[in-house]
């Protein structure tokens, strides 16, 4: 395996260097004295913003764009071997990896990497620590999988042995990292594309802490199902944030204002020697009780990091999120419009269970499915999960990387709600659900725009600029 050295910088090439994800491991690579050149698609303010920056950005992936004076070239997972910049690279015997890979190999010239995991929470949980460790002035390196407000980015590129970033399971591309904080907020049955069931996950989450070593620390929700086949035998210490006192991080006294931000008790112990600590009271900016427990995590790992808990707890308190988690983009008509990107059944009850508790007459959720194999997969679970909202709407399935949609479409899930004796609307365009939405929504009742796909345009159409 080639491996990535900060004192020895070399000329490395980004297949699908526009990403988010590329783009940012680049901006580290460069900031590290690095040569770094890609190739994308189309051209975007992404590729702008490095070509401002010396990048050569090819725009097209040809084979001519490969040339004997690259020395490593990183693919993302959804370039095939057929790829011409691919089959170039394996003729000129460039070395190569995949982005998991390098974001492994980045993460062993740090001190102190931390690696943020969990079937839901990831991209919030991350921004929490990131905004407690920048506050903290730890000056970490970052890369989260959304955009974090703070640094107007989803990189932050930093001097010391401090780096955080988001760990993802599908693929099992978080076994190809290297963290010695490792935090596993959840583990649910998700990606079945790619695993074969829930035990097939679990396995991938138990080998992932099997990844942080013997002075590593495992962050974990005690709450998951049978944690000891998670945690028994490993090397590394083990901290426990739950829902009672037989965790290490609980909170209690929840309470909420008037847009649903949590404020509640925290109760911890020092896990090294046993004592408990002081009690401190934390209020959130951004709602939902599931946002109680991504902060636990968060907290208990500022604590190994050493962060003061005042630091902590004022950072918490002026966190703002991340952009299209439970994100406000506005108003039309008197209605507020929410976004969000819950595109799992456990998700879409955490984001309405907590816009229940927001201000609103009735609820509109505008709901775009992601990937036919998880809507087939989890259709009664998705069915069941919509239905906290008063008013449901379906656009069609959003597919990304999947071409077979399996005999399911957006009205399959439809037949499934109204089956529950619930109100259900299908649209095939955005025009019409706009159209629909503007007729039909009352002043004082609130909509959300629910997915990981472009749902959101649909936010943005309504919204009274």
């Amino acid at each position: 395996m080639y491996q990535i050295d900060y004192k020895k910088p070399i000329h490395v090439y980004f297949v699908g260097i526009g990403g988010i994800s590329m783009s940012g491991l680049a901006e580290i690579l460069m900031s590290r004295g690095f040569r770094v050149s890609g190739s994308d698609r189309d051209k975007s303010s992404i590729t702008e913003n490095l070509e401002k920056h010396g990048v050569k950005v090819f725009y097209g992936q040809k084979e001519e764009n490969i040339t004997k004076d690259i020395d490593l070239a990183v693919f993302t997972a959804a370039i095939h071997p057929d790829n011409p910049e691919f089959k170039a690279v394996e003729r000129l015997g460039i070395p190569h990896m995949t982005r998991a890979v390098l974001l492994g190999e980045i993460m062993r010239n740090y001190e102190t990497p931390a690696a943020v995991s969990g079937t839901h929470g990831k991209t919030t949980t991350t921004s929490m620590l990131s905004e407690i460790l920048i506050n903290a002035g730890t000056d970490p390196t970052l890369s989260v999988g959304g955009i974090l407000k703070s640094i107007s980015g989803n990189v932050r590129v930093g001097k010391s042995g401090c780096f955080v970033t988001e760990a993802c399971e599908y693929t099992n591309s978080f076994l190809s990292l290297f963290p010695k904080i490792g935090i596993i907020l959840d583990i649910d049955a998700d990606h079945l594309d790619f695993f074969k069931d829930i035990n097939d996950i679990r396995h991938s989450f138990r080998r992932f802490a099997g990844l942080i070593p013997e002075d590593g620390t495992l962050i974990i929700n005690s709450t998951i199902p049978d944690l000891n086949e998670i945690t028994d035998g490993l090397k590394c210490h083990v901290v426990t944030y739950g829902s009672d006192s037989s965790s290490d991080y609980y909170p209690s006294e929840i309470s909420y204002d008037e847009h649903a931000h949590p404020t509640y008790t925290l109760h911890s112990r020092d896990t090294k020697s046993g004592s408990v600590l002081p009690d401190s009271r934390i209020t959130l900016r951004i709602p939902g009780e599931h946002n109680v427990y991504n902060s636990l995590a968060a907290v208990a790992a500022a604590d190994i990091y050493g962060v003061g808990r005042g630091t902590t707890i004022s950072s918490l308190k002026t966190f703002e999120g991340t952009d299209r988690r439970f994100e406000l983009k506005g108003q039309f008509n008197g209605v507020a419009v929410i976004d969000d990107y819950a595109h799992h059944p456990t998700e879409i009850r955490a984001t309405l269970n907590a816009a229940l508790k927001y201000p609103h007459n009735k609820i509109w959720c505008v709901f775009q499915s992601h990937t036919y194999s998880r809507t087939k997969a989890l259709m009664h679970e998705f069915a069941e999960a919509l239905t906290l909202a008063d008013e449901v709407i379906l656009a069609d399935i959003y597919p990304a990387r999947e071409t077979d949609n399996l005999g399911i479409s957006a009205e399959t899930l439809q037949k499934e709600i109204l089956n529950l004796g619930h109100p259900c609307y299908y649209f095939g365009s955005f025009d019409e659900i706009v159209k629909f939405a503007r007729k039909n929504c009352n002043k004082n009742d609130l909509l959300i725009t629910m997915g990981a796909g472009n749902v959101y345009e649909i936010g943005d159409a309504l919204v009274e600029k």
